[in-house]
């Protein structure tokens, strides 16, 4: 019987120092090498940290091209190691054969030889430096990476945000998990806005992993960004092959990854640590993405939904206690057939003009044994809204608001705009905090907006079309 034909693999630790030898083009490479090693580790002209019995890391530096943000570098690494032929410590067996580890983590290095490649391919470098490492002996307890923050080939206090690539081969049609977006300050739109033309979807934790090499980083109070695809059967087995990688999603994580690193690498000035992740977990995050109160009803009646579309108004089949309609004498069977001076044929029509109306407001209603049509001053509860959200802010997110709430019936409920959604951007402009966002919101005289929304890291731009403004007098 013939075995099954395996594909040739797509990387071999050999073809990885190959190509930090080859690839990485310094302007100066003896002196970034003789820089890294007068900062307290590799030596001069070597790839290699080595450390312990027979561990090495294997580390290139892409130097920036700003003679000051040089100095400071983003890190993005990949652990190489795996768990050879297995043991009751590091297997879910059968042990005594060789796991090959194609997810755990040859993936990611495929996807950091990848980035290696095109950052050295790149004729404008970014401001800062990047130091690509492949981590050893990460499955022994995350020794490489520990090893490098105690003995760092570079001052740790010039590490801005530090990148991990662990088990990215199997995306298939599930998220793409991300872990440490709380850990400084932009991070989710930052991933967001570079996933335009890759459209993954993410799932963005709110939890903290501590068990790869991004965690070194984050215990010394650096910002890290995690990216995983998620466990599987074959997890730490045998059976963790290539033939089960999913290279086109391998593809769309590392293109999305590639505008992430190099605007990290560029951005004149990043934020540094966010402490307040470290109190930060999914049960805090339920709480603070809990939708808020619904608003009080502005009008509060409900009205027979078998006159939609027809001529001659609606009929009140409820009129809530003590609401505004209830103060203004409206009762059960009359039929509503004007508000503020406009005809009404549709519980749409309806909506937006009390959602849009300033109060107090008058409407015409026909009742039985009434020879004439009365008219009754209304004043509505609440405040005019054109558009129809509540929004919260969020500190970890400051160039954004988080929708809060959605009125049902409003041009942003018509739009789909739904709760937790992100905003962005306001007809193109992008803001930083509540006020500036509302500034936006009312300064626009159209009768439409463009918003740029965010759900699970894709971008959508959102047409609303605003209600017009409703006076009391027609």
């Amino acid at each position: 019987m013939n075995p099954k034909p395996i594909p040739t693999p797509i990387f071999l630790m050999s073809r990885t120092t190959l190509f930090l030898l080859l690839l990485f083009t310094w302007a100066d490479a003896s002196s970034a090498a003789e820089t890294a090693a007068s900062a307290g580790g590799a030596a001069a002209r070597s790839y290699y940290q080595p450390f312990g019995p027979q561990f090495r890391n294997i580390l290139g530096l892409l130097e920036g091209s700003d003679p000051q943000l040089k100095k400071e570098l983003i890190v993005v690494g990949a652990h190489y190691d795996h768990v050879g032929y297995g043991n009751s410590q590091n297997s879910y067996g059968p042990t005594g054969y060789i796991h090959n580890g194609a997810d755990d983590n040859a993936s990611g290095v495929a996807g950091l030889l990848e980035l290696v490649e095109a950052f050295a391919r790149l004729d404008a470098r970014p401001r800062r430096s990047i130091l690509f490492a492949f981590w050893d002996g990460e499955e022994k307890g995350l020794l490489g990476s520990e090893h490098w923050v105690a003995h760092p080939t570079a001052p740790l206090d010039r590490v801005r945000l530090a990148v991990n690539l662990d088990m990215i081969g199997r995306l298939q049609r599930k998220r793409l998990e991300v872990y440490g977006i709380r850990s400084g300050f932009g991070l989710r739109r930052l991933l967001s806005m570079n996933n335009a033309a890759t459209e993954l979807a993410f799932d963005f934790s709110w939890t903290m992993r501590e068990d790869s090499d991004h965690y070194s980083f984050y215990k010394r109070n650096l910002p890290v960004l995690m990216f995983h695809t998620g466990l599987h059967s074959d997890y730490h087995r045998p059976s963790d092959d290539v033939e089960k990688l999913d290279f086109a999603g391998m593809e769309r994580i590392v293109r999305m990854l590639f505008g992430v690193v190099y605007e990290l690498a560029d951005e004149p000035k990043l934020s540094g640590f966010r402490a307040a992740a470290r109190q930060e977990n999914a049960e805090v995050r339920r709480e603070r993405e809990r939708p808020l109160p619904a608003l009080p009803a502005r009008l509060g009646l409900a009205w027979d939904p078998r006159d939609e579309g027809r001529d001659g108004g609606l009929r009140i089949v409820h009129v809530a206690p003590r609401s505004a309609a209830a103060v203004a004498g409206l009762r059960l069977g009359d039929r509503l057939v004007r508000f503020a001076g406009r005809e009404l044929s549709s519980q749409t029509d309806l909506r937006s003009l009390v959602l849009a109306a300033k109060s107090p407001v008058t409407v015409t209603v026909e009742r039985a044994l009434s020879a004439q049509p009365l008219n009754l001053t209304v004043r509505l509860a609440g405040s005019p809204t054109r558009l129809g959200i509540s929004w919260r802010t969020d500190a970890a997110e400051p160039r954004a608001v988080i929708v809060a709430g959605v009125v049902p019936g409003s041009p942003a409920e018509r739009s789909g705009i739904q709760i937790n959604d992100r905003l962005y951007e306001v007809s193109g402009k992008p803001f930083t905090g509540e006020e500036e966002f509302r500034r936006l919101l009312t300064e626009r005289e159209d009768d439409s907006l463009d918003l740029l929304t965010e759900r699970e890291g894709r971008l959508r731009t959102v047409v609303v079309k605003l209600l017009p403004p409703v006076g009391s007098e027609f």
